[in-house]
């Protein structure tokens, strides 16, 4: 029997709409304003005499000839080379988003499987480690690394956001194994798979959407890390966003700041895109965490 869809009283369905937009202005207001900046001089975008300069680019036009330049961003990438902390970042980020991955899915795993009842305390244990504040960590590694002549490099960066993201991935993907049935596992053991075939051939493909929104949490972890990296790193391996805090440290310089505005439009744009191509894997994946069975 066919069930007509009940729309919403014509009110109501104003009310709501007008709701989402407005929302949608206010949070991407200050994204667009901030690509829109990154078009100008200082002296427009930071104007103390009308904030309309930033619209129209009065100072812009009298310093370059036309209202908008791309001065900022190249200050930015070619003059401060922020093309380096770009590839630092990407290194960084892919290194502790697989490598968080691969131990996650594997202690995931075997936690949902065992029956043991130390499974519970494991993840006690793993949710206390989450939730101490990433600074107190940071300070423990410091001592190690100096003496081993390792501080300053990438992977020192990479070793302590893999043990700060661990436990977070462990829980998430330990909560998607829950949410995929047993007789899958057996199913496989009868027709002669061996336990990581069967983890790796049958549960991993059904683990897709899982694992893409765990991978991305994890990526948005180590892509916006800033204590950690600011902390552990020299100044010539800096990621993206200690180096863009570096730019509004010197805001006496004259054009720090819109190598700062730049470079934060430069770092977000990725992150938007990246959101935008696996929305519905993140949809699909946080749901099929929600439900068992």
């Amino acid at each position: 029997m066919l069930t007509s869809r009940r729309k919403l009283p014509l009110p109501l369905a104003v009310l709501s709409t007008g709701f989402v937009v407005v929302w949608l202005i206010i949070a991407a207001f200050p994204f667009a304003w901030t690509v829109w900046g990154s078009f100008k001089v200082e002296a427009d975008f930071f104007s103390r005499i009308s904030w309309w300069n930033a619209i129209w680019g009065v100072k812009t036009i009298a310093q370059t000839g036309s209202a908008f330049t791309g001065a900022g961003y190249y200050g930015a990438w070619i003059t401060n080379a922020f093309w380096q902390q770009a590839a630092n970042t990407a290194i960084v980020t892919v290194s502790v988003t697989a490598i968080s991955l691969a131990f996650g899915a594997l202690g995931g795993y075997a936690l949902s499987r065992s029956g043991s009842r130390h499974t519970f305390w494991v993840l006690m244990l793993a949710l206390v480690f989450r939730a101490m504040p990433p600074i107190t960590l940071v300070s423990g590694y410091l001592l190690p690394f100096f003496q081993l002549n390792v501080w300053g490099h990438l992977p020192t960066a990479i070793i302590v956001l893999v043990a700060i993201n661990q436990p977070f991935t462990l829980w998430m993907l330990h909560s998607f194994f829950l949410s995929i049935p047993k007789d899958l596992d057996e199913s496989a053991l009868v027709d002669g798979c061996t336990r990581f075939q069967a983890f790796r051939m049958v549960i991993m493909p059904v683990m897709l959407p899982g694992l893409v929104t765990t991978g991305l949490f994890s990526f948005l972890l180590a892509y916006n890390d800033f204590a950690v990296t600011a902390m552990l790193l020299s100044q010539n391996n800096l990621t993206m966003v200690p180096k863009i805090a570096s730019f509004l440290g010197t805001v006496q310089t004259e054009g720090n700041v819109m190598y700062a505005v730049a470079a934060v439009v430069s770092a977000t744009v990725p992150l938007f895109i990246l959101v935008m191509f696996f929305q519905r894997r993140i949809v699909s994946g946080l749901t099929a965490g929600a439900v068992k069975g």
